[in-house]
């Protein structure tokens, strides 16, 4: 167990310099909900999207707090025994607080025991960390009910707009260029806070190694780290594209298409990819058939991976993805005799198609426009939408409206209405 002593020391010197961050550009989270309501809040995300400058932004709304990092080399060997030497900690340096934020909890076995405890006590408390199995399936676990989830990914773009300074309220010719311009970056170099305030590549780089052998190689004992590694440099070179772990056992030399399926769930664990699912109303078809694999960030992913001429096109999907899981949808891929990029889902029932497409033209607009009306016709679904670099029209295909839209402004009009309201 650790001394009372020290632990007050390094509690002390952690609010400290919690307390002198700066609370960074305002995320896009309903605040006030959060604060009020009573259960667990819980913040989780990749490594490096911001969770603890969320945390110190909820720290301005809930007045006095008791604060502790895990993800700090003095509490290795912190256990679960020590807790209750933490409370007492926390209750002689500030009596009678009853608000507790605990950053990267995942690397204490055992939380999630404390965490019922001193919430059933009346603690309003706040949690961050970087392992979504971890965090998932021990909440299901241990504290059902009790807790509302926050999923943290890297600037959205209206967010970016905000870190800029840049209105998107009001859309006039020249913002709508502003915007553009704005886009184009947002594109090639992503959303992680830390690189937008530094631009450093290097950032990308090491973000990426920390993330492979700290949280996924180290933690998860993986011995074949050289195909390991060749594994994630090719999923992150060929994002938007179907794969299946056979097929990528076969490509990369691995020992079976289970230790493919093992690591590429470690990946999502991570937040640092994620599996799309082929559309079936067979469940068994639906596991078995190929999957795609997007990834967090467009900016990570071209400062780790080589480069082609069709990159822009699959960053654009990749791109939409994201933001379609910031939203918290449920996402399907079609394909029949054509493709739909995605389809998405709520409460069971599917509500859009949608097309994604840096240009429609001539070569392309009939497959593109096919692929979504089978979808919909098909599977009865309502709308029908295609998102371009810069396109804007409404058409109609085999009795299905289609509406064609430029992707900049599909990402910030559910947030300028927010704004209205």
């Amino acid at each position: 167990m650790m001394p009372d002593k020290r632990l007050e020391e390094l509690v002390l010197d952690q609010k400290e310099m919690f307390q002198s961050r700066k609370p960074g550009t305002k995320r896009h989270v309903d605040f006030e909900w959060h604060c009020s309501h009573d259960r667990i809040v819980v913040i989780s995300g990749i490594r490096r999207s911001g969770k603890s400058t969320l945390l110190r932004q909820f720290a301005d709304r809930c007045g006095d707090y008791h604060y502790i990092n895990f993800d700090d080399e003095r509490l290795i060997g912190f256990g679960l025994a020590d807790f209750s030497t933490l409370m007492l900690v926390f209750g002689k340096i500030q009596p009678g607080v009853r608000v507790v934020f605990i950053d990267e909890i995942q690397n204490v076995d055992g939380w999630e025991r404390f965490v019922r405890r001193i919430h059933d006590e009346g603690y309003k408390v706040f949690l961050t960390g970087s392992n979504a199995h971890l965090l998932s399936s021990e909440l299901a676990t241990h504290l059902t009910g009790r807790y509302a989830k926050i999923e943290l990914y890297p600037f959205s773009f209206p967010e970016l707009l905000d870190f800029r300074n840049v209105g998107y309220h009001t859309l006039t010719t020249a913002r709508k260029a502003d915007l553009l311009a704005i886009f184009d970056e947002y594109l090639e170099h992503g959303g992680f806070p830390e690189f937008l305030i530094y631009r450093s590549r290097e950032f990308l780089q090491r973000t990426y190694d920390d993330i492979l052998f700290r949280d996924i190689i180290t933690r998860f004992g993986i011995r074949e780290v050289k195909a390991f590694k060749q594994l994630v440099h090719y999923l992150f070179t060929n994002l938007a594209n179907e794969a299946s772990y056979r097929s990528l056992k076969t490509t990369l030399g691995l020992k079976s298409p289970m230790s493919v399926r093992s690591y590429i769930g470690f990946l999502e664990e991570a937040y640092l990819i994620f599996e799309v699912f082929r559309y079936d109303r067979s469940l068994k078809k639906q596991y078995a058939s190929p999957k795609k694999i997007y990834v967090i960030d467009t900016g990570l992913r071209n400062a780790v991976s080589f480069r082609f001429s069709e990159d822009t096109g699959r960053l654009f999907e990749n791109l939409v993805f994201i933001e379609l899981r910031r939203r918290d949808t449920a996402v399907f891929y079609y394909r029949g005799k054509r493709e739909c990029d995605f389809l998405t889902e709520e409460r069971g029932a599917l509500t859009s198609a949608i097309q994604v497409c840096f240009e429609l033209n001539g070569g392309n607009r009939d497959s593109e426009i096919g692929g979504l009306t089978d979808a919909m016709k098909e599977l009865g679904i309502p709308r029908g939408l295609i998102l371009t670099y810069n396109q804007e029209e409404t058409v109609s295909s085999g009795g299905m409206k289609i509406e064609i839209m430029p992707v900049w402004r599909w990402l910030v009009e559910d947030r300028a209405r927010e704004k209205d309201r």
